[in-house]
């Protein structure tokens, strides 16, 4: 069986199960895929990236990049690649390449820059990393507990909140200290 960008889509979805199982659930769902499905890809996906380093398992599951161009961080400069995916047709999924070709990072982001959301509009699958940073001032980020999760603490009216991504996608909200 190839493994393409259903699958791909299909193997970021587990690990997003971990922190929002029932927004999995109806994505899973509204795509005809299955349970089995979910776990094969993930399954498929993992043996994949035991095997081939580097960029090359996506560019072979989802094809060239429709973004590809250099990133500055002070005197380094990186190689961004991004491809758009069907579940999340605003985002795309971004791989950031150090200067020896290694996957320093990889995440969904919103290609033209982050936008800045109220409170209100926080909502799972629909925002990313950079865009809860830009939305509220003094946030701070941390790795989440499980390989691809991350999270962005920050105050909203006297309480503090952290956001929960897996993937650069977020997933839930969840209160620290009111």
């Amino acid at each position: 069986m190839g493994f393409g960008v259903r699958q791909f889509e299909l193997a970021l979805m587990h690990r997003m199960r971990d922190l929002n199982a029932e927004r999995v659930e109806a994505a899973i769902e509204a795509i005809g895929a299955s349970r089995a499905e979910l776990r094969a890809a993930h399954t498929q996906w993992t043996r994949i990236l035991h095997v081939r380093k580097g960029p090359a398992p996506l560019r072979a599951a989802l094809g060239p990049p429709s973004h590809r161009g250099p990133q500055s961080f002070g005197s380094l400069t990186c190689e961004v690649l991004r491809w758009a995916l069907p579940s999340w047709p605003e985002l795309a999924y971004e791989v950031l390449l150090g200067p020896g070709g290694q996957v320093w990072n990889q995440w969904l982001v919103r290609p033209g820059g982050p936008v800045t959301l109220t409170f209100e509009e926080l909502t799972p699958w629909r925002c990313v990393v950079a865009d809860v940073q830009a939305s509220f001032p003094g946030a701070a980020h941390s790795e989440g507990q499980a390989p691809h999760h991350w999270a962005v603490d920050f105050t909203h009216q006297d309480t503090t909140y952290r956001a929960r991504f897996v993937y650069g996608l977020y997933q839930r909200l969840d209160v620290l200290r009111r």
